[in-house]
């Protein structure tokens, strides 16, 4: 595989991220609005729904699971930085494959191993909420657990095939380069 290819399939990769990133980033204004109404029907006119409740918890899951990878692709994650900083680009790359390799991958299969036959058996239960009132949909929600180590796995490829094409010419690519 060529440097052009491979630097197509780290755009499209980035690209995931990317627009799934942008799309569930509303998910922090729709939260706080939601939030504030809570806050309002409760203590102004003394009404509350739990499923509106429940509803917060939904959207701050979905928030923080399916946005790790847009968080990742922008190197924007906790980052234990003992010496990586003080790195040129191709030393930057070399720790990125190997933190990439052992550390993100298999977590994520891990994750996604273990979580898989929890997440079904939610769905062949359309399993809802245990409150009267609540939302029907946990299932839903529980998805997102499976969801976290794909999106993650495929920016580890990403972020992979970026640090790759740096050892390959050093000149061409650049790790952590943002549109």
């Amino acid at each position: 595989m060529n440097t052009t290819s491979l630097q197509g399939l780290v755009t499209f990769l980035d690209a995931i991220s990317e627009k799934i990133g942008r799309t569930i980033a509303w998910l922090a204004l729709f939260m706080v609005i939601t939030q504030f109404g809570v806050v309002v029907l409760r203590y102004l006119f003394n009404v509350g729904w739990i499923a509106m409740q429940e509803s917060i918890l939904y959207m701050h899951a979905i928030l923080f699971m399916l946005g790790a990878a847009y968080t990742l692709k922008h190197d924007a994650h906790v980052r234990v930085d003992v010496f990586y900083h003080k790195l040129g680009q191709h030393g930057k790359a070399w720790i990125n494959i190997a933190g990439s390799l052992f550390l993100l991958l298999p977590v994520c299969l891990f994750i996604f191993t273990y979580s898989y036959d929890y997440v079904m058996t939610s769905w062949t239960l359309y399993e809802g909420s245990r409150e009267a009132g609540g939302l029907p949909g946990l299932f839903i929600l529980k998805t997102s657990i499976l969801l976290l180590p794909t999106l993650l796995s495929l920016q580890g490829i990403s972020l992979i095939l970026k640090s790759l094409l740096v050892i390959l010419d050093p000149n061409k690519a650049e790790i952590g380069e943002d549109e």
